[in-house]
């Protein structure tokens, strides 16, 4: 198995760190349009367990402009790779996407491509949708026999294979799953500091949220809607959660029956303050300004203003937990409540591995799946989501890699959701 990285921020050296420790990968070339820090991936990945490379051939770097859909193409051939792992912002999907078809590879992302919000009543109706124009392709993909893996990271990804768990084992109906993420991480030494890349951050938490209901359909919210208090495991405890935009609530009612899906984030009222100031001085666009002659995105100036997410592992101290609430019916007949779920502690992720504790729960997953992937156990042509795959033999080697995943059942117990 080959397999090309495009993107050597947090994720893709993340990524890099954990893969190279398992056999099965033959071969990843990891690519960034600066090539010093795809080689840095490179020697961390050396220098943190990874398989020893004598000849120096079975971890590369290399550099590539990510929104060249040619250079990509010409990538993926040159170091014969078998899948492309994008790594990089969801507004380089796109040349990534048709890069790796070009090529005849299989493809895996951890965020789909971009939406855009309804040009008349964007709070109510959904305009085009996360991951509609690669849906559209799906029939492409399959004719060539090519599978483009989409939303394979944390969440979405193992959120949505916890999903598909749910629906084969824990239940036999399912009125609602609700992706809930919080944690208790602090950065010390910095007022305002974002565990994840605040681009996509920005993209997802003020573009309309939408929900998903069996009767009516998509349709969409206004940004940090119905508030709730969701009790995390393991001592995190009571966060407030609201509603955000996010890939589980497109990608869930596509293989699963549930009457409702939604996806609610613990930002935190001070980081939802920030987001709105953000929008309110317009520092969110994605449209070049001209300043003192030179043409710059606000959004790349907030983003080129905070600290790299990827470099703050040393400066926090905490836990990050992602899963799935789901409720309903358990095979018996008789009311069911659970949580399915994934922790990570920083102080752990940063001893093992030198990495942070949510880019590192976030590149697990591709590696789990493409590892799934070249053994034959994951392979369905198209542009699918990982809750159309077995979710079995995903969780068994999730485990396998040291990185347990755990579920709550929360019958005759105090209610997991209360209102906010």
């Amino acid at each position: 198995m080959r397999v090309l990285v495009v993107g050597a921020g947090g994720v893709g050296s993340a990524f890099i760190s954990i893969a190279s420790r398992r056999p099965a990968y033959e071969h990843i070339t990891i690519a960034d349009i600066d090539p010093d820090r795809a080689e840095r991936a490179v020697s961390e990945a050396l220098e943190t367990g990874a398989i020893p490379d004598p000849t120096g051939e079975r971890l590369q770097s290399a550099a590539i402009d990510a929104s060249d859909e040619k250079a990509v193409t010409a990538l993926a051939t040159a170091c014969r790779a078998h899948i492309v792992l994008n790594a990089c912002d969801p507004r380089f999907n796109p040349p990534i996407f048709q890069g790796a078809f070009a090529a005849g590879c299989h493809y895996v992302d951890m965020a789909m491509h971009l939406s855009e919000p309804h040009p008349t009543d964007p709070y109510n109706k959904t305009g085009r949708r996360l991951g509609d124009a690669q849906f559209a392709q799906s029939p492409v993909w399959k004719n060539r026999g090519l599978m483009a893996l989409v939303g394979m990271g944390v969440e979405p990804g193992f959120s949505d294979v916890a999903a598909r768990y749910a629906a084969d084992h824990l239940f036999s109906r399912i009125d609602e799953i609700g992706v809930r993420d919080g944690a208790d991480l602090v950065v010390d030494g910095y007022d305002f500091a974002p565990t994840f890349s605040i681009w996509t951050t920005i993209e997802e938490c003020l573009n309309p949220p939408v929900i998903y209901e069996r009767d009516r359909g998509w349709f969409t919210t206004r940004p940090f809607s119905e508030p709730e208090i969701f009790t995390f495991p393991e001592g995190i405890g009571p966060i407030e959660c609201v509603n955000v935009e996010h890939e589980e609530v497109i990608l869930i009612p596509r293989w699963i029956e549930v009457d409702r899906v939604t996806f609610k984030y613990g930002l935190g009222r001070e980081f939802i303050g920030v987001l709105k100031t953000l929008d309110k001085l317009d520092l969110v666009s994605t449209e070049p300004v001209e300043v003192r002659g030179v043409k710059v995105s606000p959004r790349d100036v907030v983003a080129a203003a905070l600290p790299d997410p990827a470099e703050l592992g040393d400066s926090m101290r905490g836990r990050t937990c992602a899963g799935t609430w789901v409720k309903g019916l358990g095979p018996d007949g008789e009311p069911r409540e659970v949580y399915l779920y994934h922790l990570v502690d920083n102080d752990w992720s940063m001893s093992e591995y030198r990495h942070q504790a949510v880019v590192w729960q976030t590149a697990v997953m591709p590696a789990v799946a493409i590892e799934l992937m070249g053994a034959g156990t994951w392979i369905r042509p198209g542009v699918v989501g990982p809750e159309a795959l077995p979710s079995e033999p995903f969780l068994d080697l999730l485990d396998a890699y040291g990185s347990e995943w755990e579920w709550l059942e929360y019958r005759d117990k105090a209610p997991l959701v209360t209102e906010g």
